[in-house]
């Protein structure tokens, strides 16, 4: 970009491009060093969760080192240009390697697919186990009579996990080659020097000549069948087929608009500048210069304002009063006098052929298949519509631009002609985040002679489009290749997700260690007891034996340790893994498939993203909540403004009504009242709008700022300087904005507004319905419609908003040709920028006025301006230029250059905005309050508004003490002492012993205090030597408000928490900065809301509305975490009960490994006979239902106890399985003692396998028996399969044994069930061995029942039945305590917990702002605790022509009055209020023009510093 700028004779600057840069979310240096350094302080941290932040991509450190050492060495890209002998190797090809655009993310290939996933399959342990026992039944010398059969399990489990690993990865391959084969429109015919095709390997060749003849033979054979089918059909039959010629043209670039005029093209441009499409199919629409496919209802679509469309003569631009200012020459990289081949042009082909230095041109609603710098588009002014939904989740549009120097790229020739280089950064996954240059050398057209002039134009996110989004509302974009494949940026954010492993699957991992010492200890007995007997000699096994296997006792000894191995295998459940994978699934189906969690609005269902920590949702203690959209609807409605010193706006909300309700008003009268009385002016100010101008884009149901008096000002009832004060509020709202402009036409016409952020959103559109309508930008003018004038304003510059500045701001050069900043923001960081010494009574009230605003719950901003001279204006700008065009941290400079114009600025006034509770919080909260959670809220607010949303919520109430931690100077020992000091409240010093008694205490705290904390304050007491004091004092208090604090602070808060206290955790959020909450809590849930839904897709679970977390909470996760532990205990019990029946056998034949049962028995015992019961359970059991959980949420508790899986209860079902084997073995062995049987010929049955019979069958009915004594729930299914599953090896018995390939089996069913002592035998044996159990239940239920036993038997006494009238999701309370005592009392419903609408519902909020311990109790006398009696609310017919200003300031004045009985005791010496600490402020940079330093950076600071 050229750096002089020429100012004609009128002194007016030429116009300079509007230049944004990607911080749109990126933190600042500040912001990315506090980061950092949260960070390193968290050692525990695992790697897994930098991991995480590496795949939010939204951060920019969330590079790894390669990706850095790539982004600082860059990458310089050629165009029509000879590479450099540096850039090439010692063959004359490019040096530099790029990635190919084509993708893989499938895991195997059809030649890997066996190989690799038997790799990975046999990274399971158990896997490894079996296959370990497969190989020794290989053996003969192990006594296993069939190693076939032995292996039936493992291969079944290996080949169902293949095949589902083998669909997903099907999915994948299909999607990918989808994706890879999908058509773009590339510049063919040219030569692109960044890429050689002499560099494909052999290997690749060889892969692409096979997928060649492999496709070839696969349509070949397909195009025969089809002329097979076709000779059979006559003409018309085949006509049919045929596709219609005339509908064969593709309609992918028909757009929103087929025709675009700005003020500055016209038709005859248009036809000048005719793209030109060699070989692309659709050419032949054009006509005229101008692409007709056009749909029939094309005039009904939105239409895109980009380019400000209108073809009257009262357009706009024709009444221009700046039209003295030129058009600046920003060059072209088009060399016009080139000499060129004009042979390239546009073709089809594929995604995958795409190469870095490409030239492509992408139509309307098509995918970008690269990351690629925009040179021009079908918008004159060179913009385009972009949508990012598969890159964040966000849906709203995004804009976009092209290079000035490269909008006249427009054909194919233009490509060829044109001549530059891109020096870019290096491969980096931050989305919002781009640096790079364009550079070339400009023809001077008047002197083509002359030496050409070194040209540059800065290279930001906002000129690139990325792989993934969709073009949306634009004909067409021609860009150039800048990152392909891996290297763009959607794949650097597709890194490695964290995966999640529930907390009973890890100490799983001890349990079957366990299980392997038990096994080890059998198998070592066996050894040494057989060793032992053959070294003795003198026994009887010399006349019954052949011999010893092994030849000598130490050998025998070894050879029968590993045949015990083999017989005892099934102590390590190989069946028990996949189980719980089918258990888990089903539970993730049911959560999916739950109709009260469907949000119908955005018609999305609780989706399960992780299906293995469901159990995990059942034993959550701590839930970590943001505010805005997750809590709230983050709809926002402009509902107040304070403008010259005047409050305007009329609004009821739901903080304003809580803290009405503190002081004894009766919020349901006073809230009709009020509405009532909005109607009206509503209505009255509506009418007077219309008189002063009937604005056609005016919606009576939209407008949302209530404002009769406003409009009165307007009319100048109130003097000229306030109606210029108003109107001149509404330009700068109208003005200092990045929304993007959508015109659906009708009568009358229809704007409506596109914007990054809902609050700008609603500034905007507020502007629009009092009469300041933003019609559209006209390249760098924005038109506006002002009471029914066309002005047009010129925007020199756009300072966007980011987290870090907490601003943005407009240069604009007004109709007079002056220039204007406006600036807006929040009220801290527009306050420290005022101009020194004026304005301070303005600036009192204004901030008296904002604060009271807050207080309603209300989100606050300040609007400011500053006047600029041309000098000054042209001074900065050649600044703010040359760091533009940095590429080594270019938004540190452009921050700090912006940072040095937005000072002494002059106030203008401030909005107020609601974003109203979602439905059912307040419900919500306090449901899962009773079950014992307790809920944190970190949000970036202020604390005013996050103290009020809290009592809106049921968060905070009346009785708690608001524990303030501030620390004015930021030190670490007034932090400790604090601390210490709160600390002794509850008679704690915050020792290591209190931490450890705090984490064997899962006891909620009582609801008297309460902790609020900012975001400095936050950094100092997490710090190594405070952390455990602060995670202590917020042990003890109900709730916890963290405000202002970064993403990362989120994360270390969860983190400490986490870990601190070994808790469960779950972090809900709704946006982008989220994410990394979300990722480090122990399950994340994503809602999917107003800011996009990158939480969601980084989410274990997504839910639509907050209220649906008191379901997936409260219900199916504690149904899955009961379920679970009493299926995963049942398991190991029957294991346990089946190995040890063989294992008492070997005492009578000294421990030779001799097989008791069949060895069919062995193989299907965990496959059939058993796992069906114990899977059943899992996945249907239910102790009470979906409404009796939510009805008495006390019943949670004991899932955040972790009493359903404890390693005693395991040892507890181990030691009765160990019993009941012993009883299964023993009677049968019993009954043979002292006699044998024989069958009705004569035949004995005593032999080992008819024996085996008379054990394993009562066995297995005692183990089927056992699950189904344990289970909750007896539906027809459960006893079906619990009946069905000693049925299945009687069934067995007799079919297998009917065939002589049972060998001695033969005909062992036949005669063994003919014996009236096996049925004896079998009854006996389930009744002995299931009356411990049966007697100990009836005993616990009778005599020490828990919670569940007790409600269950109040189920069944009918007192529950009221349920029924009741939607499943907010049922009403029953007032019951966990208390056994008090569960035994009859349940009832509580009125206070009945459904009522959301404006109707009663909110808490203080009346006074928080002290470091603010009591709130409401006296017996009406007052509110502060020794003031209530005012009457009583509103007297006004006398003055001005009621709303009369209302709102009498209401102001009365919240004064009870705010000021507060302040000389805590917030007149703190300046806790932000009236207090704004009015007392000034600027900083009153006096300097200078850039930022670390000094005056300190002393800029957010003030909110100093309010926090």
């Amino acid at each position: 970009m050229p750096q002089r700028v020429e100012v004609n004779g009128d002194n007016v600057s030429k116009p300079v491009k509007r230049m944004r840069w990607a911080t749109q979310r990126a933190t600042g240096t500040s912001g990315l060093r506090k980061r950092m350094s949260i960070v390193k302080r968290f050692h525990m941290r695992h790697s897994s969760t930098e991991e995480k932040r590496k795949s939010a991509g939204s951060d920019p450190t969330a590079s790894d080192s390669s990706s850095q050492e790539d982004k600082n060495e860059g990458r310089t890209i050629y165009f029509n240009l000879p590479l450099p002998e540096e850039a090439k190797d010692e063959e004359g090809h490019i040096k530099q390697a790029y990635a190919r655009n084509k993708i893989r993310t499938a895991k195997y290939t059809p030649l890997s697919f066996l190989p690799k996933n038997l790799w990975l399959q046999f990274h399971n342990i158990a896997n490894i186990y079996f296959l370990f026992i497969a190989i020794l039944c290989i053996f003969s010398i192990f006594g296993v009579s069939n190693p076939g059969l032995n292996a039936v399990p493992l291969i079944v489990i290996l080949v169902i996990t293949g095949i589902k690993d083998g669909i997903e990865d099907w999915r994948r391959t299909v999607l990918d080659t989808e994706l890879n084969n999908s058509p773009i429109h590339r510049l063919v015919d040219w030569h692109n020097v960044n890429s050689s095709e002499d560099n494909i390997s052999l290997w690749r060749q060889f892969k692409k000549a096979c997928t060649r003849g492999i496709v070839s033979t696969y349509r070949a054979y397909k195009g025969f069948r089809q002329k097979r089918r076709d000779r059979g059909k006559d003409y018309a039959e085949r006509a049919l087929d045929r596709p219609n010629s005339a509908q064969s043209h593709p309609t992918i670039r028909t757009s929103m608009h087929s025709e675009r005029t700005s003020f500055h093209s016209s038709r005859a441009d248009a036809t000048e500048d005719n793209i030109q499409m060699a070989s692309v199919p659709s050419s032949n629409l054009q006509q005229n210069g101008h692409l007709q496919a056009q749909s029939a209802d094309e005039a009904d679509r939105p239409k895109t304002a980009f380019s400000f469309q209108e073809e009257t003569e009262n357009a706009p631009s024709a009444r221009r009063t700046h039209e003295h200012s030129p058009e600046k020459e920003y060059g072209s990289i088009v060399d016009n006098s080139k000499q060129t081949p004009e042979k390239a042009c546009f073709k089809k082909d594929f995604w995958k052929n795409v190469q870095v230095g490409d030239f492509v041109r992408i139509y309307n609603e098509e995918q970008i298949p690269a990351d690629m710098v925009i040179l021009s588009t079908s918008d004159p002014d060179g913009a385009c519509y972009v949508e990012t939904k598969n890159l964040d989740g966000e849906t709203n549009l995004k804009v976009r631009q092209a290079l000035h120097a490269g909008r006249k790229c427009r054909h194919a020739n233009d490509c060829e002609k044109a001549e530059f280089v891109i020096e870019s950064e290096g491969p980096q996954p931050n989305l919002y985040q781009y640096s790079g240059v364009a550079r070339w050398k400009q023809r001077d057209s008047k002197n083509p002679e002359a030496p050409r002039k070194e040209m540059a134009e800065a290279l930001s996110i906002n000129n690139v489009l990325l792989r993934g989004c969709n073009l949306k509302n634009t004909e067409w974009v021609l860009g150039v290749v800048i990152y392909t494949g891996l290297e763009s940026k959607i794949m650097l954010n597709s890194g490695i997700t964290p995966s999640k492993r529930a907390r009973i699957a890890r100490e799983l991992n001890w349990n079957v260690i366990y299980n392997f010492t038990i096994l080890f200890f059998m198998c070592l007995v066996s050894g040494i007891i057989q060793g032992v007997t053959w070294s003795k000699g003198s026994n009887s096994e010399k006349e019954f034996e052949f011999g010893s296997i092994g030849g000598n006792p130490p050998l025998d000894g070894f050879i029968t340790f590993w045949s015990a191995v083999i017989l005892f295998q099934n102590l390590v459940p190989i069946s028990l893994y996949i189980s719980l994978e089918i258990v888990r699934t089903a539970q993730a189906f049911f959560i999916y498939s739950d109709t009260f969690m469907y949000y119908e609005r955005l018609d999305y269902p609780c989706t399960p993203k992780s299906w293995n920590i469901s159990d995990d949702l059942g034993q959550v203690e701590y839930i970590f909540s943001d505010k805005t959209g997750t809590l709230t609807q983050n709809v926002m409605e402009f509902k107040k403004a304070t403008i010259n010193g005047l409050p305007y706006g009329e609004a009821y909300t739901e903080a304003q009504a809580g803290m009405q309700r503190r002081q004894g008003i009766n919020v349901e009268e006073e809230g009709a009242r009020a509405r009532e009385q909005i109607a009206k002016d509503r209505i009255t100010m509506l009418e007077n709008l219309r008189k002063i101008h009937n604005n056609p884009y005016l919606r009576d149901d939209e407008l949302t700022f209530v404002a009769p008096d406003f409009v009165a000002d307007l009319e100048g009832r109130s003097g000229e300087e306030q109606k210029t004060a108003n109107e001149h509020f509404m330009i700068a709202l109208a003005l200092c904005h990045t929304v993007i402009t959508e015109r659906t036409p009708g009568d009358p016409p229809k704007i409506e507004f596109k914007a990054q952020s809902p609050d700008e959103a609603a500034l905007v559109a507020t502007a629009r319905d009092c009469g300041f309508t933003v019609l559209g930008r006209s390249k760098d003018d924005i038109m506006l419609n002002i009471m029914g004038e066309d002005r047009s304003y010129r925007v020199l510059n756009t300072l966007e908003f980011n987290s870090s500045r907490k601003r943005m701001s407009a240069i604009i050069r007004m109709p007079e040709g002056n220039i204007k900043l406006f600036c807006k923001g929040a009220d801290s960081m527009i306050y420290s920028r005022l101009k020194r010494g004026i304005q301070s009574e303005l600036r009192k009230t204004t901030a008296e006025h904002l604060e009271m605003f807050a207080r309603e719950g209300l989100r606050t901003l300040c609007v400011a301006e500053r006047d600029l001279s041309e000098e000054e204006y042209q001074e900065w700008n050649k600044d703010h230029d040359i760091a533009a065009q940095a590429l080594q941290d270019r938004d540190q400079k452009l921050e700090e250059v912006s940072d040095r114009i937005e000072q002494e600025l002059t106030l203008v006034g401030g909005t107020a905005i609601e974003d109203r509770l979602q439905d059912g919080v307040p419900d919500t909260i306090a449901l899962l309050g009773d079950a014992g959670i307790k809920l944190w809220v970190l949000t970036g607010d202020k604390v005013e508004t996050a103290i009020n949303i809290g009592f809106s919520c049921n968060l905070l109430s009346n009785d708690m003490d608001l524990i303030v931690l501030k620390f004015e100077d930021n030190d670490t020992e007034t932090a400790r002492t604090e601390l210490d000091k709160n600390l002794a409240i509850f008679g704690l010093t915050g020792s290591d012993a209190e931490l450890a008694a705090a984490r064997l205490n899962h006891e909620p705290p009582d609801p008297t205090h309460a902790v609020v904390i900012d975001g400095d304050s936050l950094r100092l007491v997490l710090s190594d030597e405070l952390r455990q004091k602060f995670l202590l004092l917020c042990k003890q208090c109900k709730s916890v408000l963290c405000c202002r604090v970064s993403p990362a602070q989120k994360a270390a808060v969860v983190q400490l928490v986490k870990t601190g206290l070994a808790v469960m955790a779950l972090s809900i959020g709704d946006g982008a900065n989220d994410v990394a909450m979300i990722q480090e809590a122990d399950v994340g849930v994503g809602i999917a809301g107003e800011e996009g839904r990158q939480a969601v897709m980084s989410s274990d679970y997504a839910i639509g509305q907050f209220r649906f977390l008191q379901r997936l909470v409260l219900v199916h996760g504690r149904w899955s975490y009961r379920r679970l532990g009493e299926c995963i205990a049942n398991f190991f019990y029957k294991n346990i009960v089946w190995t040890f029946a063989l294992f008492w056998y070997q005492i009578y034949n000294n421990f030779d490994i001799t097989y008791l049962f069949d060895y069919s028995y062995i193989l299907l015992v965990n496959l059939v006979f058993t796992s069906l019961a114990v899977i059943l359970q899992g996945i249907l059991d239910q102790d009470v239902s979906d409404k009796v959980s939510l009805a008495v949420p006390q019943l949670y508790r004991r899932g955040i106890e972790r009493k359903e899986w404890t390693q005693r209860k395991f040892w507890l079902y181990m030691f009765d399985g160990i019993y009941q084997s012993a009883i299964c073995f023993f009677m049968g062995y019993l009954v043979f003692a002292p006699a044998t049987f024989a069958t009705k010929d004569g035949r004995g049955i005593n032999d080992m396998s008819r024996v085996g019979v008379y054990v394993a069958c009562p066995t297995i009915a005692v183990i089927n028996l056992y699950i189904l004594l344990n289970t909750y729930r007896w539906d027809w299914l459960m006893v079906l399969i619990v009946v069905l599953s000693p049925l299945l090896i009687w069934s067995w018995t007799g079919i297998y044994s009917s065939f002589t390939v049972s060998f001695q089996f033969y005909r062992s069913a036949a005669e063994v069930y003919g014996q009236l002592s096996f049925w004896v035998l079998a009854l006996l044996t389930v009744i002995i061995c299931l009356l411990p159990r049966f007697s100990i239940k009836f005993i616990q239920k009778n005599y020490f029942p828990r919670d569940v036993d007790i409600i269950r038997e109040q189920v069944r006494q009918g007192k529950f039945k009221y349920l029924d009238e009741y939607e499943a999701y907010v049922p009403p309370s029953a007032d019951i305590s966990t208390a056994s005592s008090d569960l035994m009392k009859p349940v009832k419903p509580s009125a206070s917990r009945q459904s009522i609408t959301e404006s109707e519902r009663p909110i808490y909020p203080p009346s006074e702002t928080a002290t470091t311990r603010t009591r709130m109790g409401r006296k017996q006398d009406g007052s509110d605790g502060t020794q003031s009696t209530v005012p009457e609310y009583d509103y007297p017919p006004p006398p003055l022509r001005r009621p709303s200003i009369e209302r709102v300031r009498s209401s102001f004045e009365r919240a004064r009055a009870s705010m000021d009985k507060l302040r000389p005791s805590f917030e007149g010496s703190n300046d806790f209020t932000s009236a207090a600490l704004l009015t007392r402020l000034e600027s900083s940079y009153s006096n300097t023009s200078s850039p930022i330093t670390p000094t005056l950076s300190r002393r800029r600071q957010d003030i909110s510093d100093d309010f926090r």
